[in-house]
């Protein structure tokens, strides 16, 4: 019993989500109403319920036509909004992209939305 309780243990450690596969290639805008593929759709059906049950998620951003900043802010700075500390972020959450600025302004989001009144 112990042993099939720590194998799906294991199996919620970790999740990459590769976004331009699973959700876009063409991600933009901030809400629902600016598109289909928006940051808060992104943050709804990808970020929120993977962060419930997996210890660390891995979102690969290459293989996308871009990111507004708009989508960057309401994707990540949103997840601050949505309750989670700007701590467990950075612990919990890896950016990979070929363009290292990408995590560098997607961290400087969730800082800045937990630093608004």
């Amino acid at each position: 019993m112990l042993e099939s309780a720590l194998a799906g243990k294991e199996d919620n450690i970790m999740i990459t989500i590769q976004l331009a596969k699973e959700f876009s290639r063409y991600p933009a805008g901030r809400n629902t109403k600016d598109g289909p593929f928006s940051g808060e759709l992104f943050r709804k059906k990808f970020l929120e319920p993977n962060l419930k049950v997996h210890d660390e998620l891995i979102i690969e951003l290459d293989g996308a036509r871009g990111y507004g900043s708009s989508f960057l802010e309401e994707a990540f700075g949103g997840l601050v909004r949505a309750g989670y500390s700007i701590e467990d972020l950075k612990k919990r959450l890896t950016i990979r992209a070929a363009n290292e600025s990408l995590a560098v302004e997607i961290f400087d989001y969730i800082e800045r939305a937990g630093n608004r009144p």
